[in-house]
């Protein structure tokens, strides 16, 4: 074979299969991790699959892939789950997860060239989460959100405020924690309508104020309502082999 043909290859295969998400399971539990890429951007691994207890998988992503990757816990054979359902199916292909859950959301290799990634409690929790970059990067400003782990490592489930908590089937435990948005849905809440700006999206005016006081109290690096970009979003300088690690239940 022509060399030359070989060497283009590789090129091509770097350029188009480029970043490394190794997604780790360090829960006691089996998990159903869910992927759903952005707007014209592929659902990596048919959107799903199941990951037991202690066990990694690892795939590659476009280098310029966009998405969100999420964890599911108790689904059936069928792949209906208890918390993250994606429409009672193992492999979500584009549908959407059932709040409450919790996020890792990525755009990799933006127009700045820089890859940003951030944890999102927006539409609530179920799983401690940590997403950071492990191999094959450098820093840019060496800042606090420079290539740093973004995440929600406490157990929210067990202090959930008992109106925002999803409890098991049988009633015996919390299994998820919606957010103030998720839950109640009103546009004050979820900064929609006439609160859709920086000035208008006022939580310290909610009815009651759950983000701050609960989800950003605990998770400081954490997204946890629509304009609090600045003290969760995370960013770092990919190359074509970077690795990224998701981890569930991080302790």
């Amino acid at each position: 074979m022509d060399l030359k043909f070989v060497l283009f290859f590789v090129q091509l295969t770097v350029v188009t299969k480029a970043h490394l998400i190794r997604i780790k399971n360090n829960c006691s539990f089996t998990v159903w991790p869910g992927i759903q890429g952005d707007p014209e951007h592929e659902h990596l691994l048919n959107g799903g699959f199941l990951l037991d207890a202690y066990k990694t998988h690892t795939f590659n992503t476009p280098r310029n892939w966009a998405g969100r990757i999420w964890g599911r816990t108790n689904c059936d054979s069928q792949g209906k789950c208890e918390t993250g359902d994606c429409g009672n199916k193992i492999h979500c292909s584009g549908s959407r997860a059932v709040p409450p859950a919790s996020f890792a959301e990525m755009k990799f290799t933006r127009s700045d060239g820089l890859d940003f990634y951030h944890v999102s409690m927006l539409e609530g929790y179920n799983l401690p989460i940590r997403m950071m970059p492990t191999r094959y990067f450098t820093y840019t400003k060496k800042g606090k959100y420079d290539c740093k782990p973004a995440e929600c490592v406490p157990d929210l489930n067990s202090v959930c405020p008992s109106e925002l908590a999803v409890r098991a089937a049988d009633g015996s435990s919390v299994v998820a924690c919606h957010s103030a948005c998720s839950q109640f849905n009103t546009d004050a809440y979820c900064c929609l309508g006439a609160y859709n700006t920086q000035s208008t999206c006022k939580i310290s005016s909610w009815p009651k104020n759950y983000n701050p006081a609960f989800f950003k109290k605990a998770c400081p690096n954490a997204h946890s309502h629509a304009f609090d970009a600045s003290t969760s979003s995370f960013t770092c300088r990919g190359t074509a082999i970077t690795k990224y690690d998701i981890i569930f239940c991080p302790y």
